[in-house]
Parts: C-alpha cells; structure tokens; sequence
C-alpha cells in the first residue's frame, strides 16, 4: 500500500495570508515550505482512495475516473473545499464516505450534483476494492472519524483532526498496531491544553501510546514549523514530518 501526502497544512499553513515569518516568507519562492490543506491519496492494488478534499485545485490534481472514492475525516471546509467545484460535473457518481453529521456542510448536503454521500460509522469496517477500512473516533469539534487502511500485511492509520485519542480509539490501535500511522499535530509544544488540533506534546502522547513501526505528524501550521527548523532533533527517531507530495510505502 502507497500513500501520497497531497497536503500536510493546517489552516494556519504558510503561507499564511498577511504574516511575514521567515517560514511564510519562504513559501512564497520556495515550494518545500509551502502546505496545502491536508489529505492524502492511497493506491493498493488497482484501488486508488482519496482521504479529505481539501485542495483547491483537486478536479485539476486528479482527473475524472483516477481515483475510487473520497473518504472524509469531518465537514469543515478545508477538509471538503474541493467538493465544491467538483459536485456540477458530468459523469458517474463519485462515493463520499464520511461521519454521520446531519449538518455537514450544508450546501453540499442540499446540492449534492456527482457526489454520491454514504454515512460509516466508528469501529465498523467496510471495503473499497482492495483495501478493507475501520473508521476510529477522533476528539475535535464536529464528528470526526480517522481511518485504519489494511491491505495485505500493510497497516495505515490516518487520525486527523484531533487533540490526543478517544479511549476506544487507542485501545483499538494498540492492537490493531499500525505500521505507519499519521497524525494530527498543529502546534509547537503548549503549556494549556490545546483546542481542536495536537501539539507536539500530545502528538508524542499518543504515538508512545500506539507504538507504531513509524509515525508522521501533519496538517501542520507555519508556528509548528518555525519550532522545527529551532529545534531540529526535538522528534524522537520513529517521528517524522510530513511534507506535500512525499509518497510512504512503495
């Protein structure tokens, strides 16, 4: 199983609108500090599933009929942007898999177009192709699920927005024991807890809690990346950061 990181930003990604941090200002010339909305494209066998819709320009990213299906982690709107242009489209219908949420974002809901919308529900797995998905609870402030991606002896869990894991959710990983898992963490270390997002320290929390072969942290914003270039050896070994267009798992 291979797996593209389509985006790794937060919604404070550089580069932010109006800040002039020496990672936003980078960003503007130099494409590695550069983040898009964070999603990922999965490929195993002949099965190709986008995971969240953030990206602007998605319909010119990946062209009609390239990919199965969209799994959606939650309905804010950098996670499901993309939607919005591709819904008046023509061709066949395009399965979007998400949280139950009956308020969604509520013009997709009311004006669907190609989107074929389908509710899953945590701890209930279900096939696309080749790939068998569990969908886990995540801790943010709208329903939101992270998706456990197995094919053959590949193991991928992508937890993304949250702030530390549900009990359920880290008792399930523990055992489930994820070769690669990705997840959330937006801030530099805090001192209060913070809302909505991890920060490092959360995000080591709960990578410790797993014990994943490997961990990747994303949907990253600029202040997080700042912290890193400061502390370049901050991460232990089996963390790394994720960057746009970087592929695991080949």
């Amino acid at each position: 199983m291979q797996l593209t990181f389509v985006g790794t930003g937060s919604t404070t990604a550089a580069p932010l609108y109006g800040c002039d941090c020496e990672v936003c200002t980078s960003a503007h010339t130099n494409p590695t500090f550069k983040r898009n909305p964070a999603s990922v494209l999965v490929e195993a066998g002949g099965t190709r599933i986008l995971i969240d819709a953030g990206l602007h320009n998605l319909g010119e990213r990946f062209a009609a009929g390239t990919f199965e299906a969209f799994l959606i982690t939650h309905f804010h709107a950098d996670h499901v942007q993309g939607l919005l242009p591709i819904r008046w489209g023509v061709g066949d219908k395009i399965a979007v898999y998400g949280p139950p949420d009956n308020e969604g974002c509520a013009d997709l809901y009311k004006n669907p177009g190609l989107l074929d919308f389908r509710t899953v529900h945590k701890f209930e797995s279900f096939s696309i192709g080749e790939i068998t998905i569990t969908p886990v609870p995540l801790i943010h402030s709208k329903p939101t699920l992270g998706y456990c991606l197995q094919w053959r002896h590949s193991r991928i869990a992508y937890l993304t927005d949250t702030v530390g894991l549900p009990p359920a959710t880290a008792d399930f990983l523990r055992q489930w024991q994820p070769t690669q898992l990705i997840l959330d963490c937006s801030f530099p270390p805090r001192l209060d807890m913070p809302k909505g997002h991890n920060d490092v320290t959360r995000a080591l929390e709960s990578i410790a809690l797993v014990q994943p072969e490997h961990a990747w942290i994303t949907h990253i914003g600029h202040a997080l990346d700042m912290w890193l270039i400061q502390n370049v050896d901050a991460l232990p070994e089996n963390v790394s950061v994720a960057r746009d267009n970087m592929v695991i798992g080949r």
